[in-house]
């Protein structure tokens, strides 16, 4: 069954460069609610969930680093702090899931296309590798699976400090989902350097010149991932430069490079600025992830952040399928 078209039987098509004089509708929303779903995520949960475990994972990294190059004090001190803070962010996420059964339910299954399950699973095998690598340094048992406990542990690292980036990434919140190809080295810049702000707080300055050179290559590194999302982004941006996500962004900024300059500088040779310089670190890598997670919040909050990019991506397309394609006369027989 067919039906008539419209306008007296007569198909009106579109002629190739023809414009249209009808201008295009605002966007809106129904009675101006937000287009996508709000998550009922705390804040305090979440951001210490990507903090805690970014810290975990880098401080494994630097523990290895400093026994294998014979740093003791160092060494244990950053095996502790992993073990703690891998705990606090399960904590955090667990708590925020409300059920602590919740979490038990996503090690069921590995469904390795969901990054919440390869996360679960992720924090289950670290966990007990960075726990067993602390215990044997403190009380001298089994110093040789101590040592494995602390390569394995080492090797998880750099994905237990970025998969939290890749799980943000996964979800429609546009400052998150958009900034999927920067957010995991921002995460890791921010990890490292929080990394090491924690041993300069707690290792002797003979041990601490790895930690002072962690944490400028950390603060670069974050300073230039963000730097690059910020300037793909487009208006998106905007959430990561106003309210309450900017100025955490801008006390990021400059907290980690004050405590990565000035660690550099005097960090070797006075103990108190090396313990200031590592409290800015660790609190810049804090703005950093709360900054983070209120920028997407705020994404949710307004619809323009999820349909003017979405239209100008579909114009974007339509742009390059109606551009007709270039035909190339065959070269000419010189003959």
């Amino acid at each position: 069954m067919t039906t008539a078209p419209l306008n007296g039987g007569k198909r009106r098509r579109k002629r190739r460069g023809e414009q249209t004089v009808v201008p295009d509708a605002e966007f809106t929303s129904y009675y101006g609610k937000p287009i996508l779903n709000t998550p009922e995520w705390k804040p305090l949960n979440i951001g210490g969930y990507f903090f805690l475990g970014g810290l975990a994972g880098a401080g494994s990294l630097l523990a290895a680093g400093a026994t294998a190059t014979q740093r003791p004090v160092m060494a244990r001190s950053m095996k502790i702090t992993s073990t703690v803070a891998i705990a606090g962010s399960a904590a955090a996420l667990i708590h925020d899931l409300g059920k602590p059964a919740r979490f038990a339910n996503m090690l069921r299954v590995l469904k390795p296309t969901s990054p919440m399950s390869v996360g679960s699973w992720l924090l289950a095998a670290y966990g007990p590798l960075a726990g067993a690598a602390a215990i044997s340094d403190m009380t001298g048992v089994l110093p040789r699976a101590g040592h494995t406990a602390t390569a394995g542990a080492a090797l998880l690292g750099p994905a237990v400090a970025t998969y939290t980036a890749v799980l943000a990434s996964d979800t429609a919140t546009p400052a998150w989902h958009d900034g999927y190809r920067e957010l995991p080295f921002v995460f890791a810049g921010s990890a490292t350097a929080a990394a090491a702000g924690t041993a300069l707080l707690t290792a002797p300055l003979r041990e601490n010149r790895p930690a002072r050179h962690a944490a400028l290559f950390g603060a670069a590194l974050e300073a230039a991932a963000t730097h690059r999302m910020e300037s793909r982004l487009g208006m998106v941006a905007e959430t990561y430069r106003e309210g309450l996500a900017g100025r955490l962004m801008r006390s990021a900024k400059v907290l980690t490079a004050a405590g990565a300059l000035a660690g550099a500088a005097t960090g070797g040779r006075n103990r108190g600025l090396a313990a200031l310089s590592g409290a800015a670190l660790l609190a810049g890598s804090v703005c950093t992830r709360l900054g983070v997670f209120h920028a997407g919040r705020a994404t949710l909050a307004d619809p323009k952040y999820t349909v003017v990019p979405q239209r100008e991506r579909l114009r974007a397309r339509e742009a390059a399928q109606s551009t007709p394609a270039t035909d190339h006369a065959p070269p000419t027989d010189p003959t």
